[in-house]
């Protein structure tokens, strides 16, 4: 045999070589994830969550903080609606509605026997609203249909106006208000199902960008502006979240 003819024989052998072991290697990091029909075509997704929140006190005392006297609430509700316009994959949105009202008759700041202050005739209160457009995408554990993985991403409008007032008589100072946000963000979570038609959910925001804007004038004199940009690319424990869902 010539040596052209080896050296072609050679390159033979290793063209058919690295095939074989590419299709090996095709073979071999094959996944075959197989997925389920976990939330179906044609389901409604709907849920409420209402929380209200109430204290009084009087003479209250907490740390430096002596004679609290006052009293305070918190509502807040949020609708939401979606639907499942291909299997796994749903599209909606929710809207929230909360109010604060803080009313603090007296209290007493003492951080020593000298010095101490005394805060009193104070105001608060607050109320904002939001809307949420949503997309989710759900991932069945195995073949499971009672539990499930999503992942939904968040685009979020809101605004909303405060008021905080101080004093009496000559003495009376008061702030009003008006803020503008907006947000993108993910939030996976995790599905049980509790029966054919209802799940507890849990979900946690991952990663998500926010502005907003806040406009806020003093005694119908002083006016000021505050912007604040942030991005988050940690679990954030402040917004995870509970509830309950209907699937329709």
């Amino acid at each position: 045999m010539s040596l052209s003819k080896a050296l072609k024989f050679l390159v033979l052998l290793l063209l058919v070589g690295s095939s074989v072991t590419a299709t090996t290697a095709q073979e071999v990091f094959k996944r075959n994830l197989e997925q389920i029909s976990f939330v179906p075509k044609g389901q409604w997704i709907t849920g409420v969550s209402v929380s209200y929140s109430q204290s009084d006190q009087d003479k209250y005392q907490f740390l430096i903080i002596e004679d609290i006297s006052g009293d305070t609430y918190t509502f807040k509700v949020s609708p939401m609606l979606m639907f499942v316009f291909k299997d796994n994959l749903a599209a909606g949105g929710r809207f929230a509605y909360s109010r604060q009202r803080t009313r603090l008759n007296s209290a007493d700041v003492i951080i020593d026997s000298e010095t101490d202050y005394n805060v009193d005739n104070l105001y608060s209160i607050s109320h904002n609203f939001s809307g949420t457009f949503a997309f989710r995408n759900y991932i069945s554990l195995g073949h499971s249909t009672r539990f499930g993985l999503f992942n939904e991403v968040q685009l979020t409008f809101g605004g909303g106006q405060s008021k905080l007032c101080s004093g009496t008589g000559t003495d009376f100072t008061g702030t009003f208000e008006r803020n503008f946000n907006m947000s993108i963000g993910l939030a996976p979570g995790l599905a049980v199902f509790l029966n054919n038609y209802s799940a507890l959910e849990v979900n946690v925001g991952v990663l998500g960008f926010n502005y907003a804007s806040t406009k806020s004038t003093t005694d119908r004199i002083y006016v000021a502006h505050r912007d604040n940009k942030s991005a988050n690319f940690k679990i954030n424990l402040f917004s995870i979240t509970f509830g309950v869902a209907f699937y329709l």
